[in-house]
């Protein structure tokens, strides 16, 4: 669909075919129905697959329509597979989202739709990228430190692919060329998980700015769509600052590199990957669950980490105690870090 908005034979064209055949993703998933032949009305592509250049609203629209009942069935999914807990139980939700707005927002919604109590204290981060996972889970960490009964649910959705926009400029290119949708959740508590499944307890958390990198990733509002900057340069600025970024958290708990048995690193692209991989010097297949995220779903900013978490559980290459440094980049530059521990 992409390849049919160019110019045939244009550089842009050329690039778009170079990019898309190296980003190390096979599918990703999308909200956006008429991608493909069948019913209903075409917002994004005519008939003939021609870009119709939807408005903001338009796009925004279709966010609010498809994002609330994303929020619920998933809350709703993971609160039905956890023996612990259950919807009584909840007392704070935070929800997560970049890609759209509505209100009341989807923190009410969920509130809503699960029959939770009304008291419920509620939260929204908005507009941080595909970081924002970490801010969310740190507020959890801290609902739960101040109350040892909180329960705390945290559900992070995305609908990258609804700001589609074609373009001859590569860092366009590359953005349309990587991001997905997707939708990840998590509960939160201080009290003892089930132990019928694995579950991971939150060791420490850092956040900082690699230096003079604000314009190589942005996020802003435009007529038709939002307009995300993801510069080229990106996975240099990464491979540049990762290793002191690491290190600092790790001292800061008195630990080294050798105290960390896996790295759940946010797959923003093959380059990133790589270049994190180089700047740490990892084995090969140190970062196979973040490639293995990458490959079947792309990036899904704030909700991509979670996956890649959750991927490293259920294929149970994680043993109880191991730990792992978990890190996902976004608007700013910002790093966030955390580092968790198998329970």
């Amino acid at each position: 669909m992409m390849a049919k908005q160019l110019e045939p034979g244009s550089k842009g064209a050329r690039l778009a075919q170079k990019i898309y055949r190296s980003s190390g993703i096979d599918t990703r998933y999308s909200a956006i129905h008429d991608l493909g032949p069948g019913p209903g009305e075409r917002l994004f592509f005519d008939d003939e697959g021609r870009f119709l250049s939807p408005s903001t609203k338009v796009r925004n629209d279709l966010y609010t329509e498809q994002a609330r009942p994303l929020f619920s069935t998933t809350a709703k999914e993971l609160l039905d597979g956890c023996q612990a807990f259950g919807p009584e139980d909840v007392t704070h939700v935070i929800t997560v989202s970049c890609t759209g707005f509505f209100a009341p927002g989807p923190d009410f919604y969920v509130v809503k739709d699960l029959g939770l109590r009304p008291e419920t204290q509620r939260f929204h981060i908005g507009f941080m990228g595909c970081y924002a996972a970490f801010p969310a889970l740190k507020m959890a960490e801290a609902f739960c430190a101040a109350d040892p009964d909180a329960v705390v649910l945290v559900v992070c959705l995305e609908l990258c692919s609804l700001h589609l926009q074609p373009s001859e400029d590569i860092d366009d290119i590359i953005a349309t060329s990587v991001f997905a949708d997707g939708v990840g959740a998590a509960l939160v508590s201080a009290q003892n998980p089930a132990s019928d499944r694995p579950s991971l307890q939150i060791e420490t958390f850092a956040s900082t700015i690699a230096p003079d990198s604000e314009s190589d990733m942005a996020w802003t509002i435009g007529d038709h769509g939002f307009d995300m900057v993801l510069s080229t340069y990106v996975p240099r600025i990464l491979e540049a600052n990762v290793s002191a970024i690491v290190d600092d958290l790790l001292s800061q708990k008195g630990l080294s590199r050798e105290a960390v048995h896996h790295w759940a690193i946010h797959p923003g692209g093959r380059a990133i990957l790589d270049k994190v991989e180089e700047g740490l010097s990892l084995e090969k297949d140190a970062l196979n669950p973040s490639r293995a995220v990458l490959s079947q779903y792309g990036n899904m900013s704030s909700a991509t980490i979670l996956f890649v978490l959750k991927e490293m559980l259920i294929s149970a290459v994680v043993c109880p105690n191991e730990r792992i440094y978990a890190m996902a980049f976004g608007p700013g530059l910002t790093v966030e870090s955390a580092l968790f521990k198998r329970v």
